[in-house]
């Protein structure tokens, strides 16, 4: 049986069908004066492409 990997479970979420969602770093730092359109952009999820559900599963097996 194989552990988590606690940091990455952290980082990532992967949906039912299989994607690997996480957020782009450097987005969360001197918001205050920035349009609130862009502050909310700068919070979505982007999808982390060439990674499958199945290598993740490797590195975090109970998510």
């Amino acid at each position: 049986m194989t552990k988590t990997n606690k940091s990455l479970r952290k980082r990532i979420k992967i949906t039912k069908t299989g994607k690997v969602l996480s957020r782009k770093a450097g987005h969360g730092h001197f918001n205050a004066k920035a349009k609130r359109t862009n502050q909310l952009k700068k919070k979505q999820s982007t999808r982390l492409v060439g990674y499958t559900k199945k290598e993740f599963k490797r590195l975090i097996p109970n998510y």
